[in-house]
């Protein structure tokens, strides 16, 4: 439980920065290059690799070579266990809020037409 807890804590931090998220948003169209992947933004290709270094430690991403190309790869199965982890919470929410709705309905006065007009 310790491991799935320490790997929730990378994937949240590396999405935490706005140009990983970026980045995960390109590689859900299909894998792109480092190159590719620094295209839009105005930082080296070096500090694009760092990012994607912190996007594979926490597992979100991954490299394949192709011939001279190392492609980086989007790791859908660690973006449905965090999905995972937050609809276990929004289920709970909903749940709740829905018995609240129906005490409150329970509760309110019923309305007839002539009162709505």
């Amino acid at each position: 439980m310790a491991d799935e807890e320490a790997r929730l804590d990378r994937a949240f931090l590396a999405l935490a920065d706005p140009t990983r998220r970026s980045m995960i948003a390109r590689l859900s169209r299909g894998p792109a290059t480092v190159g590719e992947l620094a295209n839009p933004f105005a930082m080296t290709v070096q500090a694009v690799s760092r990012h994607i270094r912190v996007l594979e430690d926490a597992g979100l991403v991954t490299r394949s070579r192709d011939a001279q190309r190392r492609p980086v790869h989007l790791a859908p199965e660690a973006l449905e266990r965090l999905t995972g982890w937050i609809d276990r919470y929004r289920l709970a929410h909903e749940q709740s809020y829905r018995a609240l709705d129906e005490v409150l309905g329970a509760s309110a006065p019923p309305q007839n037409e002539e009162q709505e007009s």
